[in-house]
């Protein structure tokens, strides 16, 4: 392809703001670094929120109606509500935010799985915020729930908002369990898979499962009936999506997903993320789709028909 869809995960909910400096926290920061992003090339734009004072996970709207609003006025991005939250949040809590503000796009978790990334405390000895030791090193007990009949509550929550989904893809069982609500009627083409790798819990970043996890996606769905776009975690960000991009996928950067611009050297911004693989995309002859384009791509509602 030439045009290649950018999401940014601007802050997510498993980074810490002991981890980096550069994560936002707060509703101007999250507004500011999502309109960097889109400005540095990213067409979507995947969020979530934090707590103000403390930076913990939150699904509370009016913590997202503080950044929706000022993303929306000064960008045309498609803006992705996250329904994963964080593994710690029931399902209802997790939906808040997307029920209140029907965007074009969520991100949905295709299934049930261990999440975990305890390991990152061993590099931490002074924490700025309580609750952020606990969190991570309890992670090694976090169970990310989504069963069948969560994911079809969510869906059908939204179905009458013309709501579209970040269909994500931790493991192969995911597009199995994709393709079952595809035979239900609940999921129709375009559809948007982003296949994950890395996750403590998760498939593993190796070349073999991504060529694998594209190649079975292809036999379930047929090649027309999705775009497909690729995450890794941590040092394995740049690399692998290196690699998927080589193959024809989409791309995903983002502090929610890496840290880090290069090995050892923690990412100033998520813009900096963005305009690092706009430039390896470059270089390959590809160009970075526009708002406009992946609307189209995704066959998205449009971003007058939100409620934010």
């Amino acid at each position: 392809m030439a045009k290649v869809i950018i999401t940014c995960a601007v802050t997510g909910g498993a980074h810490t703001p002991t981890m980096s400096d550069a994560l936002p926290v707060t509703p101007q920061e999250i507004a500011e670094q999502s309109l960097a992003a889109a400005e540095a090339g990213a067409a979507i734009l995947h969020l979530h929120a934090r707590n103000p004072e403390n930076g913990a996970p939150t699904g509370d709207p009016e913590v997202y109606r503080q950044f929706l609003s000022v993303i929306r006025q000064r960008s045309d991005a498609v803006i992705n509500i996250t329904t994963g939250g964080s593994a710690t949040m029931p399902v209802a809590e997790r939906l808040r935010a997307a029920m209140a503000f029907k965007p074009e796009m969520c991100s949905l978790n295709m299934g049930s799985m261990n999440f975990a990334f305890f390991p990152a405390a061993a590099r931490i000895s002074e924490w700025k915020h309580d609750w952020e030791r606990d969190y991570v090193l309890g992670s090694d007990d976090f169970i990310f729930r989504n069963t069948f009949r969560d994911i079809a509550y969510i869906m059908e929550s939204l179905s009458d908002a013309g709501t579209r989904f970040e269909h994500e893809c931790y493991d192969l069982s995911h597009l199995y369990n994709l393709a079952h609500f595809v035979d239900r009627g609940l999921v129709k083409p375009p559809f948007f898979i982003q296949m994950i790798f890395g996750i403590l819990g998760g498939v593993g970043p190796d070349l073999e499962n991504l060529v694998y996890m594209k190649s079975t996606a292809d036999r379930l769905f047929g090649k027309g009936a999705f775009q497909w776009s690729v995450l890794a975690a941590g040092r394995h960000q740049m690399p692998f999506l290196t690699q998927a991009a080589l193959l024809g996928g989409h791309v995903r950067v983002g502090l929610e997903d890496s840290l880090f611009i290069e090995r050892g050297v923690l990412a100033v911004s998520n813009a900096q993320q963005v305009k690092k693989i706009v430039r390896i995309l470059g270089e390959m002859g590809h160009e970075p789709a526009t708002p406009a384009e992946a609307r189209t791509m995704l066959g998205l509602k449009g971003g007058d028909r939100v409620e934010f």
